[in-house]
């Protein structure tokens, strides 16, 4: 066991100092971080751009209801103008001419001219407007039809919005609020990550393996070391790396995005605000004001059911399916890369056993839909497809015995795993210039070391 922590931390110091590591650990969370914060930036910065917009209505339906805001005024024209814009756009100096023909109420269309592409935010916001303008107009139509007095309140009062709340009841029989929606979410995220890090790190093992290959140097390492020992350490070592780099990129990614959040916070309390009066003008009637007591209510909600989720269970089976179904896949990435000589017999290896991984992607979906059926707890055991999907059962509650009994299968099928890994290992990273054939590297399982 000495040997493999030798190794582990030969591999795990190595990897680490390289530049491209340090560079790569660095670069993607301020990555990560501009994109985040970028988009939002460049879109405040945006809106403080002030922009007129001329509007012709010979209907008069819209005439002085299309409320200007600190940034879009809307400016009226009669007739002759809006001839004259027609003809010299730029004579006006308007961002763009809003006609509103007068067969509107039949056709639905408006027009928007400009000598430059209207951005999607102006489009947008003239386009709501207008249309909580017409369809006001054609209910009042229809109410003065029908003749019914206070027919649109009445309509109104038919709008129903039902909402199935789902309680689950805990071991001692106490009711919680659960949602189903949560938890999905919650799977997804967990799934995807999983094999996200399988993936990425597994492929990992595989070069490293056929550097050493290619590198004589380690005919001398085998001679001293049991193959269990060498490929276990590489294994673990490499895993740590992935882990070491994951950890400081979620770190750094949330200190930097948290400090820019701040500094743009505080520097720009005015274009928040400005932000918040754009988004409340595209609102009709007062929608917006009404909806933020909502919207934070909704949030603490959510945050809430979020908590009456078992959060330990889950953070403990993330690492545990984390670091199980890495060293898993590894250690047959590890097999693939000492059976080969070059990157082409590799890949043409590699995607047979990396199939069930990517097949359990795919259930993803089917087994969130039916957490507690045959196809969840089947997948949910085999050891090839359970790091993923038992990671989407568990926010739904599976049951305590399944998560176990998934658990221990998986541990034994790593230990067999990481032993015929390693006499493949200590056979195949001799074997030069040779294509070797499934049929042999089954005989190499069964020599003698």
């Amino acid at each position: 066991m000495n040997k493999s922590i030798l190794i582990l931390k030969r591999e795990y110091l190595t990897r680490v100092k390289k530049k491209s590591f340090i560079v790569m650990t660095l670069l993607v969370p301020l990555m990560m971080a501009a994109l985040t914060i970028l988009p939002t930036y460049l879109a405040m910065m945006d809106d403080k751009e002030e922009r007129t917009i001329a509007v012709y209505d010979p209907t008069g339906l819209i005439l002085n209801q299309l409320e200007s805001n600190e940034f879009t005024k809307f400016h009226y024209i009669p007739g002759p103008e809006f001839q004259e814009l027609s003809k010299n756009f730029k004579s006006g100096n308007y961002y763009a001419v809003l006609h509103i023909p007068e067969n509107i109420l039949t056709t639905n269309r408006a027009e928007m001219i400009s000598d430059k592409q209207v951005t999607f935010d102006i489009k947008n916001l003239v386009t709501r407007r207008i249309e909580n303008i017409i369809e006001g107009e054609k209910r009042k139509q229809v109410i003065d039809e029908t003749g019914v007095p206070d027919l649109e309140k009445r309509l109104s009062a038919t709008k129903t919005d039902i909402r199935v709340e789902t309680i689950k009841l805990g071991e001692k029989g106490e009711a919680v609020k659960s949602s189903t929606e949560i938890a999905m979410v919650m799977g997804y995220i967990a799934g995807l990550l999983i094999y996200m890090f399988v993936f990425i790190y597994g492929a990992m093992v595989m070069r490293g393996v056929m550097e050493e290959k290619s590198n004589r140097i380690v005919e001398v390492i085998i001679s001293s070391v049991k193959p269990f020992q060498l490929l276990f350490g590489k294994i673990i070592g490499i895993g740590l790396v992935g882990l070491t780099q994951i950890v400081i990129w979620i770190v750094l990614t949330l200190v930097i995005t948290a400090g820019a959040t701040t500094f743009i916070g505080q520097g720009s309390a005015e274009t928040a605000s400005q932000a918040q009066n754009i988004m409340s003008g595209s609102q009709a009637m007062g929608q917006m004001a009404t909806a933020t007591p909502e919207a934070q209510n909704k949030v603490i909600e959510i945050i809430g059911m979020i908590g009456n989720l078992n959060i330990p269970l889950i953070i403990f089976a993330l690492f545990f399916y984390f670091i199980g179904g890495f060293i898993l896949y590894a250690s047959f990435m590890g097999a693939i890369g000492a059976a080969v000589d070059s990157d082409e017999d590799a890949q043409q290896l590699m995607m047979p056993v990396m199939m069930p991984l990517i097949f359990s992607v795919i259930l993803l979906f089917a087994v969130a839909k039916n957490p507690e059926g045959q196809l969840a707890f089947w997948a949910s055991m085999i050891p090839l497809t359970s790091p993923v999907i038992m990671m989407v059962r568990i926010p739904f509650g599976a049951p305590a015995w399944q998560i176990i009994l998934s658990m221990v299968i998986l541990l034994g099928t790593i230990l067999g795993s990481i032993w015929m890994a390693g006499k493949i290992y200590r056979t195949g990273i001799l074997m030069y210039g040779k294509k070797v054939t499934i049929k042999e590297v089954f005989k190499w399982l069964f020599y003698k070391n």
